[in-house]
C-alpha cells in the first residue's frame, strides 16, 4: 500500500498505520532487527511522516499501549460498579488481555528484545505504569499520590507475571490467562497489605520527626542570631558592654 506523500505529517491515520505496520513486522522478525525504514515502508509513509508521528520504536510501542488503554476504557461495564474492587480490577485487566490478543505474536518478539535490553525495559516499565494508573481508575481504585504509584507499579508486576501464560494461551476464552491473573492478583494483594502496614509505620515516624522539627524551629525562631551561636550575654553571665581585655585578670 502506498500513501500519498501529501498526507498531513503525523496525522492520526499515519500513526495508526505505523503502529499496525510495526506489529506486523514484529510478528515475523526479531524486534531488534526491525528498522525504522522497514516500518515506514510497511506502513506506506515517508520517513519524514514516520518521524513526525513517532521519534523511535519505543514511541511506537507507547502508541500501541495508548491504543490498548483506550480500547479498555471504551469497554467499561457499568454493571461492575457494585462489585468488590478486586473483581472490578480483574475485569479491567482481562479486558486488556482481550485487547492484546491480536498482537500476541508481536509481543513475544518485543518481550524477548526487552529482556536483552535493560534500558528499554526500564523505559517500558515507566510507560506501563502510566497505563496501569488508567486501569486502576477504570476499576474505581484511586491511582493518585504515593499509594497510587505503588499500586500502579504493583499492577505492572501483576501483568508481567500473567503475560507468559497469556502468550501461550490458545483458549479463545483465555482460561489459562484468567487463572494466572487470579493468582497474580492474590499475591499482589498480600504484598500491598504488607506495604500498606509499612507505609503507616513510616507515616507515624514521619509525623514524629516533623513534630520534633517544628518544635525545634519554634524554639530557635524566638531567639536572635547571637543566642543561636551561644553569645547570649545574659546567659553567659557577662555584662553587656564590658570590653574584652585579652583574657582573665
Amino acid at each position: 500500500m502506498t500513501r500519498s506523500k501529501t498526507a498531513k505529517p503525523g496525522s492520526e491515520d499515519n500513526r495508526e498505520a505505523i503502529i499496525d505496520a510495526a506489529m506486523r513486522l514484529a510478528e515475523g522478525n526479531d524486534w531488534d532487527a526491525v528498522r525504522l525504514s522497514d516500518i515506514a515502508a510497511e506502513a506506506g509513509v515517508t520517513m519524514a511522516q514516520l518521524r513526525s508521528a513517532f521519534d523511535s520504536k519505543t514511541a511506537i510501542i507507547n502508541g500501541l499501549m495508548r491504543r490498548i488503554d483506550e480500547v479498555v476504557l471504551d469497554g467499561d461495564d457499568p454493571e461492575m460498579a457494585g462489585e468488590p474492587a478486586r473483581d472490578r480490577l480483574f475485569d479491567v485487566l482481562m479486558r486488556r488481555f482481550d485487547a492484546l490478543k491480536p498482537y500476541r505474536l508481536a509481543l513475544k518478539s518485543i518481550m524477548r528484545a526487552y529482556r536483552r535490553d535493560p534500558f528499554a525495559a526500564v523505559a517500558f516499565n515507566t510507560r506501563a505504569r502510566r497505563s496501569m494508573k488508567w486501569m486502576l481508575e477504570a476499576a474505581g481504585i484511586e491511582a493518585t499520590g504515593r499509594l497510587g504509584r505503588i499500586r500502579a507499579q504493583g499492577l505492572v508486576f501483576v501483568m508481567a507475571r500473567t503475560m507468559p501464560a497469556f502468550l501461550r494461551d490458545k483458549d479463545a476464552g483465555l482460561a489459562r490467562t484468567m487463572a494466572a491473573l487470579d493468582r497474580a492478583l492474590r499475591d499482589g494483594e498480600q504484598v500491598m497489605r504488607t506495604m500498606s502496614t509499612g507505609m503507616r509505620m513510616l507515616g507515624m515516624f514521619g509525623s514524629f520527626v516533623a513534630g520534633m522539627r517544628d518544635r525545634a524551629r519554634d524554639r530557635f525562631d524566638g531567639e536572635d542570631d547571637d543566642s543561636f551561636y551561644g553569645a547570649d550575654d545574659e546567659r553567659m553571665g557577662e555584662p553587656d558592654d564590658e570590653p574584652w581585655t585579652g583574657g582573665p585578670h
